[in-house]
């Protein structure tokens, strides 16, 4: 490792340069992220024009939105061990391959059945999340990994709120080459699967598994065979989960269902229902990074239960403005408090990824996978609310604030201190870290 030019985690983020390993892989990781939310959440701002399409009652429409999500559940499980394993360079190559297999296919759906399994196939390129948490982890100092994991995750997670953008308008485009609507949902899906291709070339080009090399490339004879399992009695990682589920879950089911909801509640347009949707996400530019920094600030400061602290306190905000959304009576106020709620939430999976990596730093992999897991777990748990024919939209956007308002206090009083955590540290902060 000596003889490898700037083979050690860097200390600094150069936001941008792309002078260095660990700066290409930042833009890669987060690129690859960002593309595979355009094929994961593609079909979303479509939903009006597909459930006239395939004639879909609210129920099956609830089961499509719990598909989208449920699949990664398991992948992000398994592509956590496989960054442990295989490295997250190969991983992320063969997932964007794989995955843009049904993002390509989805179009030959003719009813419910065929879409629902194509949806719940391409459910699996979420676990792209993982892969970016974990090798953003391998390329920076732990005083800023916090920091780095909030960028990349939340400049792949803008990838939610541009498509959302951006589906609509291809699909018009398509539909002023003289296609029918009915045709013009299943080509513009070619697009993001081409991205994703594309995407997969640069990360085999350009990136490494480590600021020393890939896995195969060096001597990892001290991490070989250190998945350990036992991680799973740590009640910290299961607190982490459950605040995963409630900021990022609620993410990609707002993903899912704010287009339906401005249409049905507010009367809107499809392209301006995927408009306001597509602010909702594309605050992901600056508000999970802000959790982040805030988070390796705070953690400098109060160590680890100051970062529990204010992940507690991000939810509590997140979960208060979500009953707001849910009673808004006209769309500026929905509009306004749609931007609170979405403020606290994607600060709340910055705040969260800024504890992960330090939980335990021999299996940060199947850590970010379990709780990347959650992420998901929650909003398949909360399609079933969006589901049901006896609860509305709105009921279910309250439900499932004070869901979360629930979960701020569980949180609130997890320990998250740890002197072990203090060895991930540099010297010079292990004090405050294992406070």
């Amino acid at each position: 490792m000596a003889n490898v030019p700037n083979a050690q985690p860097l200390q600094k983020i150069k936001l941008f340069s792309l002078d260095t390993l660990q700066m290409r892989t930042f833009h890669i990781t987060w690129l690859m992220f960002f593309v595979c939310f355009f094929g994961w959440f593609g079909l979303a701002p479509l939903m009006p024009t597909i459930r006239a399409d395939l004639g879909l009652s609210k129920a099956q429409v609830g089961n499509i939105i719990i598909a989208s999500v449920s699949g990664t559940i398991i992948a992000r499980l398994i592509i956590g061990k496989l960054c442990d394993t295989w490295g997250p360079r190969k991983t992320a190559v063969r997932l964007l391959l794989v995955g843009a297999i049904p993002v390509f296919l989805v179009g030959l759906a003719k009813d419910y059945t065929t879409f629902l399994l194509f949806r719940l196939a391409i459910s699996v390129i979420g676990a792209s999340f993982v892969v970016t948490q974990f090798h953003t982890s391998m390329m920076f100092a732990p005083s800023i990994k916090g920091t780095a994991n909030a960028i990349t995750g939340g400049w792949g997670n803008l990838g939610g709120g541009i498509t959302n953008m951006v589906m609509p308008l291809i699909f018009a485009a398509i539909v002023g080459f003289g296609y029918t609507k009915e045709e013009a949902w299943r080509y513009a899906m070619i697009v993001p699967a081409i991205m994703m291709l594309l995407v997969a070339f640069l990360y085999y080009r350009y990136t490494k598994d480590t600021p020393a090399g890939n896995y195969d490339e060096i001597d990892r004879t001290a991490r070989k065979g250190s998945t350990d399992w036992s991680v799973l009695a740590d009640w910290r990682i299961w607190a982490l989960t459950m605040a995963y589920a409630m900021c990022f879950g609620m993410e990609i089911t707002f993903d899912n269902v704010a287009s339906l909801h401005f249409v049905d509640t507010f009367h809107l347009s499809q392209s301006s229902a995927g408009l306001w949707a597509g602010v909702f996400g594309a605050m992901n530019i600056f508000a999970r990074a802000l959790g982040g920094i805030v988070s390796d600030k705070v953690g400098a400061k109060a160590g680890m239960k100051g970062k529990g602290r204010l992940l507690a306190l991000v939810l509590l905000a997140e979960g208060a403005g979500l009953l707001v959304f849910a009673q808004a009576n006209s769309l500026v106020l929905a509009i306004v408090a749609m931007l609170g709620f979405a403020l606290f939430l994607k600060m709340a999976n910055g705040a969260t990824y800024g504890i992960v990596p330090f939980i335990n730093e021999k299996n940060v992999g199947l850590v970010s996978g379990i709780v990347g897991a959650g992420g998901n777990l929650g909003g398949m748990l909360f399609g079933f609310l969006f589901k049901s024919e006896h609860i509305t939209y709105v009921q279910a956007f309250t439900y499932i604030g004070y869901i979360v308002i629930a979960v701020s206090v569980i949180v609130m009083i997890t320990s998250f201190a740890k002197s072990s955590v203090a060895k991930t540290a540099p010297l010079g902060r292990q004090v405050a870290l294992a406070e």
